[in-house]
């Protein structure tokens, strides 16, 4: 492959010079942080008590990182481009905090890390110490949105925010071992995604440092020409930059970064002219350089520069062995800090005029505190779609298909600061209403026949691609740079997304502790076709285990709801929809369901979270027996289905029946905001009685949350349990014990009163069992009158 030749900046000797003092400073800071706690600028020899105790972060692609910096700046400036910066390789931050530093943005929202000797002491201690800074591009750096600690998420990152920001240029660097991950991999294809027209552009530099933390990364070891066409084939115009000499590779990045730079306006500008976005072939820069580049050469003999123990701490015994720390004295001398900083310790102004100014610097660009940005959302009234119904329990409707009317109307309103994701499903999972307005997002081939149904368009917004990863990192870079949106996924899928959400919850509560970061919108995640539906599909599709690992997440940024139908969904979804700084979790699923609630009564429901319903129970006025508790849809139908056996079987029992749409009530209020006290805990589910709670997910979810309740002991929880394959609904209910039979049995097993008396009626709902297995295996359909069951009274 023959790469294009690169463009010359025709930059002077005195401008090269000034490029590369103003790296020097970046790589001195990056080193600097990592290494010493005192003695800044090095105004004296340097001292075993200056160095940090423990030495911690990573060298070795801090250098690149930097380096790509300080050539953007130049660009900006020349261009007043709007841009900002994503740094992919997992622990790069010196090479990111180096520059931030030295923009001035560190020290306007740190004032005691000011722009002098005792501001970089203060800079140089936080670093990787305790109180202080994280070694990753953490919510505390200025300029981030995206942290690194996991690798992956990058580009699909970067690209979500430049979906709806025609005017913005998203720089993201890419470190070769974070391109040898599936998300990233697979990431590459948003390429095929951004409308030149509406979208603003994304600028990859694939950083190639050669290794790993001790191994050498594959795409740094394939030849020139197959790695060309690798990214030729993922439908990129790649440009290559490689060396090791300093000036030579300061003239080429900046001839080809320009070069790229102009390339996406001319991309841009026709499109905008013609009114045609076309799939543009993006640029793409592929950055070789040596991985701790400009540190120590060797180290004890041993090659460092250029090979993976430049990973991360070059020199490791600097406090005890003096030959180290001779090597790091001569190494951070040579970046010549007396020259690059004045008497004050403040970069110097011919150096300092190389930042843009204001909003400008990257690490001020308003685009990276998103919340600053965030408009509130033109919102219909979710009462408008609600489902009329003549009474509770007495019909059946499409749980998702109303919320697909109100999200095309949300979308109607919001057509530039609102998308809808979901991995091939949105049709699926009955939101294909949103298609009245607008189409899938799609600027591959359209063949004809792709006219009676596809719905495809280079304009839509609704993005669909068959990768969770790609789609999740979307939806969180377009909700980090100010943005709204919502994600809807398969249940037992969802998994796929495990570590993106735990990251992003991450971000979000340190985000939270961050002073000047402004409030962002939540992320918004429907799990629909969910375990007790997946009859159809068996075993591998029944899994309602994300909840669990939500549960272990901060408290403070995790909500979970599983409303029960049409009206308690369009109540949590408007609520959710209109959140900051959450993540919230909505189970529910799309398939035809009872209807329990008019709207009114809907939305006090939701408010309160958790509630008696009084239509379901016969306790008023006394105390029950027991108590029948429900959370997610289907466990709502078998439990209710299981009180009217019980009352039907024993007049005088008294059951009280409790519903569930917010899982956190059942915490206390101690260990969640949503929490409920433990006397209005105890108030509904008694401090003895027992209480069967038929939960939509795994059981033990249940007993975390609740444990140290008081009536704990008697709480007798019903789920998931691993049991399934192709099953009717029914008959999966049956096999995890979740279905009407198994609870109202539960219940006479439970009360001393019934447990001898009770015996005849345990045996007619066995034989009602068996007689709904047995017709399930004849007929392959659940018995009609099990089916078609509705609230009797």
């Amino acid at each position: 492959m023959n790469a294009p030749t690169p463009m010359s900046a025709h930059l002077s000797v005195d401008e090269l010079d000034r490029i590369n003092a103003y790296w020097r400073a970046c790589n001195y800071l990056a080193a600097g942080m990592i290494y010493l706690r005192d003695n800044p600028l090095l105004r004296e020899p340097l001292q075993p008590e200056h160095i940090k105790r423990r030495l911690l972060g990573h060298w070795g692609a801090s250098p690149g990182l930097s380096f790509t910096w300080v050539h953007l700046n130049r660009l900006i400036n020349k261009y007043d481009l709007d841009a900002i910066f994503l740094a992919g390789p997992g622990h790069g931050a010196p090479g990111v905090l180096g520059p931030v530093y030295l923009e001035g943005v560190y020290s306007e929202v740190y004032p005691n890390k000011g722009e002098d000797e005792a501001g970089m002491r203060q800079f140089f201690k936080a670093f990787s110490f305790p109180g202080g800074i994280g070694s990753h591009c953490t919510p505390e750096t200025p300029g981030s949105i995206h942290e690194g600690g996991e690798l992956g998420y990058s580009v699909s990152h970067a690209f979500g925010a430049a979906f709806d920001n025609p005017d913005l240029l998203v720089a993201v660097m890419v470190g070769d071992g974070e391109a040898e991950t599936g998300p990233l991999a697979t990431a590459w294809h948003s390429n095929k995604f951004l409308n030149p027209i509406r979208d603003g552009a994304v600028l990859p530099i694939l950083h190639l440092n050669g290794y790993k933390i001790n191994n050498p990364t594959l795409l740094a070891r394939i030849s020139h020409e197959e790695l060309g066409n690798l990214f030729k084939g993922y439908g990129w115009t790649p440009y290559f930059v490689e060396g090791s000499d300093p000036m030579t590779m300061h003239a080429e990045m900046a001839g080809v970064m320009e070069r790229c730079v102009l390339d996406i306006r001319r991309i841009q500008d026709e499109a905008r002219r013609s009114g045609i976005p076309g799939r543009p072939r993006w640029p793409l820069i592929v950055l070789r350089s040596p991985k701790g580049w400009t540190g120590p050469v060797e180290v004890d003999g041993k090659k460092v520069e250029g090979f993976w123990r430049s990973h991360q701490v070059p020199l490791t015994e600097v406090r005890s062995n003096p030959a180290h720390l001779q090597q790091l004295e001569a190494w951070l001398r040579s970046y010549d800090p007396h020259a690059l900083f004045d008497e004050a310790g403040r970069l110097r102004p011919e150096l300092k005029a190389l930042a843009p100014q204001g909003n400008r610097r990257m690490s001020a660009n308003p685009h990276a505190n998103g919340g600053l940005l965030r408009r509130a959302l033109r919102m219909p009234d979710f009462r408008d779609y609600a489902a009329e119904l003549p009474g509770p329990g007495k019909i059946g409707a499409e749980n998702t298909r109303p919320l697909g009317k109100l999200l095309r109307d949300v979308m109607a309103q919001n057509m530039d600061n609102f998308r809808v994701f979901g991995p091939d499903e949105n049709a699926s999972n009955k939101l294909d209403n949103l298609y009245e307005v607008t189409k899938k997002t799609w600027l591959a081939d359209i063949y004809p026949e792709d006219a009676g149904g596809s719905e495809l368009s280079p304009d839509g917004r609704v993005m669909e691609m068959l990768s969770e990863h790609t789609l999740e990192g979307w939806l969180e870079g377009y909700l980090l740079t100010g943005r709204h949106g919502f994600f809807s996924t398969y249940e037992a899928f969802v998994h796929i997304i495990d570590s993106m959400f735990n990251q992003h919850a991450k971000w979000l509560a340190m985000s939270s502790k961050v002073p000047w970061r402004a409030p962002v919108s939540s992320l918004n995640l429907l799990i629909t076709s969910t375990v007790w539906r997946q009859d159809h599909n068996g075993f591998t599709h029944q899994d309602p285990g994300f909840l669990d690992v939500v549960v272990n997440k901060s408290p403070a940024v995790t909500r979970i709801y599983l409303p029960p139908d049409v009206n308690t969904l369009l109540v949590t979804a408007a609520q959710c929809l209109e959140s900051t700084d959450l993540i919230n979790v909505i189970v529910c699923d799309k398939q035809k369901h009872l209807q329990y609630l008019d709207m009114e009564a809907a939305i006090t429901h939701c408010t309160k979270g958790i509630g008696i319903w009084e239509w379901a129970s016969n306790d008023d006025g006394a105390e029950p027996d027991v108590v029948m508790a429900s959370a997610g849809d289907i466990p709502t139908k078998e439990a209710l289905a299981a009180t009217v056996l019980l009352r039907e079987h024993f007049p005088d029992l008294k059951v009280r029946f409790i519903n569930v749409v917010d899982l956190y009530k059942l915490a206390p209020a101690s260990e969640h905001p949503h929490g409920l006290t433990d006397k209005d805990f105890d108030s509904l589910f008694t401090l003895d009685k027992p209480v069967i709670f038929n939960f939509h997910g795994y059981p033990w979810l249940i007993h975390r949350l609740a444990y140290r309740r008081h009536n704990h002991d008697n709480m007798h929880v019903r789920g998931y349990k691993e049991k399934g394959s192709i099953n009717t609904p029914l008959e999966l209910a049956i096999e995890n014990e979740i279905d009407r039979f198994s609870l109202a049995i539960d219940v006479i097993n439970r009360l001393p009163a019934l447990q001898v008396a009770g015996a005849h009626v345990k045996e007619k709902l066995r034989d009602m069992q068996i007689e709904c297995r047995n017709y399930a295996h004849e007929h392959g359909v659940d018995l009609p009158e099990a089916e078609a069951w509705v609230w009797p009274y």
